[in-house]
């Protein structure tokens, strides 16, 4: 018996390991957030891993023959080819929006090559790499691990707040090969908020709200680890990382998608649609109150950052007139700075759709709409018989709650493992005929229902 336990655990070790090249990058590179985060690396080195391993796809791809064992053939969804098709057309986007506002073409290389090709490209590339022979559970371990340092770091940015050390301790040097804003190159420890004077951390991202992003993206990927022990690490390191933030949205897109989430993976089974409707029920009879609950806590919500709201506001009003009034088909091509009323916040930041509006226009706008509204259905119907779609689907919830607060692509470089995740989940197969309810289902939630409701379970419970 102990020989078979010692068995176990050595397999179960040799799993954890990378066993090819793709796995090695991505695993080395997340355990890594933290030492190129110190460096300055992330927003140079992460783009640049994916472009590497987007070419060897490529050279796997163009390399394999009738002879190629299965399990090293690689596919590319329909879901996958979507999201390039989109990215590409808002590449096209780009150039059109330079040519309009007479940009040049030396504007439209820098744009493509700092701009496009490091963010925007990024949502296609992500989901291209999850085809490689990359195992879901290594990147669960992974993000665990990420967790884990977190826990670590989290203590640390709170002292060096309490005893107020300098916010930034220094700028990487990369800056100046890495180009675009200083905020991405800057190391700090913690960020004192301009409302409520309180210590916010933003540990290996560049703002606290981004922290928050990546924190929900982790939490339900780290629910899908098999190891119970890593799992709650996993688990609470996320949560204290959302916590630690103050960010609001962050606070409630974790329950928020863990209930929506758990309705839309069950929804095809029987007791689902009895208890969705007992609660249909009782949310009829009780109405006016959990009405004037929601104006409350949409008061409370709006009411505990009020100036944050306020610009936030004014962003999107102008960004969407501007987009209307100036450029509706192709965009501005590029954010603009905001007057001052806006606290001089570019326009088109802050918001994911009204950005795409402004930068992009109507094109970019449904470009970027259609590859996200296919992988929430694709991902939806799968989810109902695969844990790694349901941890897509997770991810493509949370990355939906975040475009109204967040310009996601250009964080695409820090929840880029959840981008990889959607990829290994369009790559999952389920049969239509397993979706469908059968009589035994049914049988079997009733009876379960009959206990529920039964007098006397319920005295001998």
């Amino acid at each position: 018996m102990k020989q078979n336990v010692n068995i176990n655990k050595k397999e179960f070790g040799i799993l954890m390991k990378p066993q090819n090249f793709a796995e090695k990058v991505v695993w080395y590179l997340l355990i890594g957030t933290y030492g190129l985060y110190f460096i300055g690396g992330q927003f140079i080195i992460i783009p640049a891993m994916a472009w590497v391993l987007t070419f060897y796809l490529g050279f796997k791809c163009w390399s394999q023959t009738e002879k190629t064992p299965d399990a090293e053939k690689i596919t590319i969804p329909f879901g996958v080819w979507l999201w390039i098709i989109g990215m590409l057309i808002l590449e096209v986007g780009l150039i059109q929006s330079y040519s309009d506002f007479d940009m040049g073409w030396g504007q439209i290389i820098n744009g493509t090559v700092f701009q496009w090709a490091r963010q925007t490209a990024m949502m296609a590339l992500f989901p291209l790499i999850g085809c490689l022979n990359i195992r879901p559970k290594l990147i669960y371990r992974a993000v665990c691990i990420v967790c884990l340092q977190s826990l670590i770091f989290i203590p640390i940015g709170y002292f060096a707040g309490i005893v107020r050390m300098p916010e930034y301790l220094y700028y990487s040097p990369l800056r100046i090969i890495g180009r675009g804003g200083e905020i991405f190159y800057a190391v700090a420890l913690y960020n004192i908020d301009s409302d409520t004077k309180a210590i916010r951390l933003q540990l290996f991202t560049p703002w606290a709200p981004a922290l928050a992003l990546v924190a929900c993206v982790y939490f339900f990927i780290a629910c899908q680890e098999s190891d119970r022990k890593w799992r709650w690490i996993g688990m609470i390191g996320s949560i204290a990382m959302c916590l630690v933030t103050q960010s609001r949205l962050g606070v409630i897109c974790l329950p928020i998608v863990f209930l929506l989430s758990s309705f839309l993976t069950n929804f095809m089974r029987p007791i689902t649609h009895i208890l969705a409707g007992i609660l249909s029920l009782f949310g009829g009879l009780f109405s006016p109150w959990i009405i004037d609950g929601i104006e409350t806590f949409k008061a409370a919500f709006n009411g505990a950052r009020a100036s944050s709201t306020k610009v936030r506001s004014n962003l999107k009003e102008i960004a969407i007139y501007r987009w209307k009034m100036e450029a509706p088909i192709w965009g501005h091509g590029e954010l603009d700075p905001g007057p001052k009323v806006v606290e001089n916040m570019p326009i088109g930041s802050h918001h994911t759709w009204a950005g795409l509006l402004y930068m992009r226009g109507l094109v970019g706008f449904i470009a970027f709409a259609i590859p996200f509204l296919w992988s929430f259905i694709e991902l939806l119907i799968k989810a109902q018989k695969s844990r790694t779609a349901k941890a897509g689907l997770d991810v493509v919830l949370v990355l939906f709650l975040f475009t109204f607060a967040e310009n996601i692509d250009t964080l695409s470089y820090l929840f880029w493992p959840g981008l990889v995740i959607m990829g290994l989940g369009f790559k999952k197969t389920v049969k239509f005929r397993d979706l469908f309810i059968t009589t035994e289902q049914v049988k079997s939630s009733m009876h379960t229902l009959s206990n529920v409701l039964d007098d006397k379970s319920y005295e001998k419970s």
